[in-house]
């Protein structure tokens, strides 16, 4: 009779020991909406995450729709809803705009199936809040981002610095170059109502940051979608078929972007920071990917080079 109990105890422990070893940390945060800032959003394979918006929500853009899947319907119009669809670990960027013109930027990360949950927690819900101010130009970490709804501060506690006193960052200074330009060359595009620019192109260590203005030169307002990097031209070998190309999205590090609807006549500057490759095939191409609202299938394609000049001094 002992080992008829004993049996089934000896199969059972490791099991309870395997589910409590792979038991998720779920987390629930609130973030007010910086768009400088690209927040992680930590993910798990047959989990799936919420993203709230505070308004209404006009576009979703997923870098990686091999590996990720982002839902978002009218029905429910300030939710995305997003989950990985591989069981590998994986890791692609998330772009959200609203109807007033708000975007953020999100870093999906997943460490697959047979990742421990007590090594890294899992993002139930991202609620979003607007703050005081549209543009924000600190610099703090998404860490700091992340704050409870009672951790809300008051102006009381907040600093009075005036805002001309705290020194730029490098991002911000590149921002502001851009918007001084007075008369960008402007470069037309067949079948578009907008315009584009390119600005300052340098490279900071491993990263490279680009400047760019887009005009709307119809009479009707345009909305844009943030910035994306794209690079194309990579060749895979079939058997049969020869070779095909394909183009994947880099991550995006940090950028700025002046508004996203832009009226009629109107001027929208930008600055897109992103970690460059350290080498590429002959047959690719890196783009600065710039798309209407309206039109993402069919965005403007900017083409970069692929070594750009190393800014001076330290940034």
């Amino acid at each position: 009779m002992r080992l008829r109990w004993f049996f089934p105890f000896a199969v059972l422990l490791p099991l309870r020991l395997f589910a409590a070893d792979n038991a998720v940390k779920p987390r629930v945060a609130t973030i007010t909406i910086n768009p400088s800032e690209v927040i992680t959003l930590h993910l798990r394979p047959e989990f799936e995450s919420t993203i709230h918006m505070p308004e209404e929500i006009t576009s979703v853009i997923l870098g990686s729709p091999g590996s990720f899947k982002a839902e978002h319907n009218e029905g429910e119009p300030e939710y995305v809803y997003v989950k990985p669809i591989t069981k590998e670990a994986a890791e692609s960027n998330l772009l959200i705009a609203t109807k007033s013109g708000l975007h953020v930027t999100l870093e999906l990360m997943s460490d697959g199936i047979g990742a421990s949950g007590s090594e890294m927690p899992v993002d139930f819900l991202i609620e979003y809040r607007t703050s005081r101010s549209f543009m924000i130009t600190g610099s703090a970490s998404a860490e700091h981002a992340m704050v409870e709804p009672t951790g809300i501060a008051s102006s009381s506690t907040q600093s009075r610095t005036p805002a001309a006193a705290k020194p730029l960052s490098a991002v911000d200074e590149e921002y502001e170059l851009q918007i001084r330009v007075n008369a960008p060359g402007w470069t037309k595009w067949e079948g578009k109502q907008i315009e584009t620019s390119l600005g300052d192109i340098r490279q900071w260590s491993n990263q490279t940051v680009i400047s760019f203005s887009i005009l709307n030169t119809s009479d009707q307002p345009v909305e844009v979608v943030p910035p994306q990097i794209q690079i194309s031209g990579r060749a895979l070998k079939k058997k049969r078929e020869g070779k095909s190309l394909t183009a994947d999205q880099l991550l995006i590090r940090e950028y700025r972007l002046s508004t996203t609807r832009i009226d009629a006549g109107a001027r929208a500057d930008g600055v897109v920071v992103f970690d460059r490759p350290n080498f590429k095939q002959s047959t690719e191409k890196l783009f600065l990917q710039i798309a209407q609202a309206d039109q993402v299938d069919r965005p403007i394609l900017i083409r970069l080079p692929f070594t750009p000049p190393i800014a001076g001094g330290a940034r």
